[in-house]
């Protein structure tokens, strides 16, 4: 009989930085991507609380400079910011709209505008159900 013993252990290669590492124990399963893309208003809506959480911590002074760090026009940035003068509930809906598996988005900029300068909610409200 021989003293010796067989020990399993389960090695797998980690991502640290630029470098592939060796680590103990079992390989996390992968993360499942979601099929389909956001819609376009949807990352216009995140993009115009983002832009707005630069401006009021100070990190960027106005919608000019936007402008200039993203490449296009200030009427661009404009219209992109006036999506925070939408109700609150509605913001929500355009960051929660499913996403889209083919074809083109089904609501644009353009139509939201109009809704964005009505200055009552209510009367926001009623046009995004119209929508």
């Amino acid at each position: 009989m021989s003293d010796t013993e067989q020990v399993d252990v389960q090695f797998h290669f980690q991502r640290r930085g630029k470098n592939k590492v060796l680590v103990e124990g079992k390989e996390p399963p992968k993360p499942v991507k979601p099929k389909g893309r956001l819609p376009r208003i949807t990352r216009y809506m995140a993009l115009a609380i983002y832009y707005e959480g630069l401006i009021r911590e100070g990190h960027i002074h106005d919608y000019a400079e936007i402008a200039t760090l993203g490449h296009v026009t200030r009427a661009r940035v404009t219209q992109i910011m006036n999506l925070r003068l939408l109700a609150p509930d509605i913001q929500e809906q355009l960051l929660n709209l499913p996403r889209v598996q083919f074809g083109r988005d089904t609501i644009c900029l353009r139509v939201l505008q109009k809704v964005a300068l009505k200055s009552c909610w209510n009367i926001q409200r009623q046009l995004w159900r119209a929508i």
